[in-house]
């Protein structure tokens, strides 16, 4: 199976071939695969070099002549060290355009810290109007892509080395999908995390809910998987590939009318300085299998 990020650059190069209005824009990172379409349209495949802060002024410069950029690098260069540009140049100025990483929270540990993301979308939730993708697929991150290219908002496509086994449908409505259901508890997994959740609450009578969209935050769906209705109670565990505890809040505003309880599970704030392998993180951070097992079976016993 390729990657999302392989995926990303021969979905965009097909794009760019059927969308005039397209353009790529590129500090480097994956460069050489976007080297062809670079060859084959100079003009809307921009290298730009190590210059991120250049990286996104560029594709909102684009956006405002009435473009469509994609702005692409690893997470932490994407999101963190330009925030201040993503803030003005396209959240002040009001103009759109599709922001897609690679490397995720720690899906290069060799990198160092420098190059891992756990707060990206964390971040980016300090900002309106932002949709977040969060794939757990080639074939998904594909299918939002191709979704995303058609409009005008701005949206986030984080992408990740870490993938479940088999794609599911993304749906246009961007919400929650009902992959398990059971009466003990939901478990909301998001993106990469499905694959472990589901191995971590077998034989639990819980319902497990699939988002591969989590911004905007689907409160509805949540409120229809645990019943809300009266005298209704819930136990909500919500797992995510990055920060933990960043939907939260989310998930409490969407239950606020009904007694209560959630447990974020994510990407702990203390640094891991043995940087080791990506499968050693996820067991660190309690994101393997065993761990949220434990960590859920302990919550819903509470």
């Amino acid at each position: 199976m390729d990657t999302m990020r392989d995926r990303f650059i021969t979905t965009a190069s097909q794009l760019l071939e059927e969308e005039p209005r397209l353009a790529v824009v590129l500090a480097d990172i994956s460069a050489d695969g976007f080297a062809p379409a670079r060859r084959a349209h100079p003009d809307r495949v921009i290298n730009v070099g190590i210059r991120e802060q250049l990286l996104i002024g560029a594709g909102a410069g684009m956006a405002l002549t009435g473009m469509r950029p994609i702005m692409h690098t690893f997470a932490s260069f994407l999101v963190e060290r330009p925030f201040e540009q993503v803030k003005l140049d396209f959240g002040h100025q009001g103009v759109g355009g599709i922001l897609v990483s690679a490397g995720g929270s720690y899906d290069w540990p060799a990198g160092g810290f420098t190059h891992m993301s756990p707060g990206d979308v964390a971040l980016l939730d300090t900002l309106e109007g932002w949709t977040v993708h969060v794939p757990g697929h080639p074939d998904e991150a594909e299918a939002l892509l191709r979704g995303a290219v058609d409009g005008d908002d701005r949206v986030y496509v984080r992408l990740s080395l870490q993938a479940n086994r088999e794609a599911r449908p993304v749906g246009g409505h961007g919400g929650f999908s009902v992959v398990r259901e059971g009466r003990g508890g939901t478990v909301v997994a998001v993106g990469p995390m499905l694959d472990n959740v589901l191995t971590a609450t077998e034989g639990l009578d819980v319902s497990v809910l699939y988002a591969t969209t989590v911004r905007p935050f689907d409160a509805a769906g949540l409120r229809r998987a645990v019943g809300a209705g009266a005298g209704a109670s819930a136990d909500v565990v919500i797992v995510e590939p990055y920060l933990v505890g960043t939907s939260t809040a989310r998930a409490n505003e969407a239950l606020m009318e009904l007694p209560h309880r959630v447990l974020g599970l994510g990407v702990g704030r203390a640094e891991l300085r043995r940087y080791g392998q990506l499968d050693e993180h996820l067991a660190a951070h309690g994101l393997d299998a065993r761990g949220l097992r434990e960590r859920i079976t302990g919550f819903l016993r509470g």
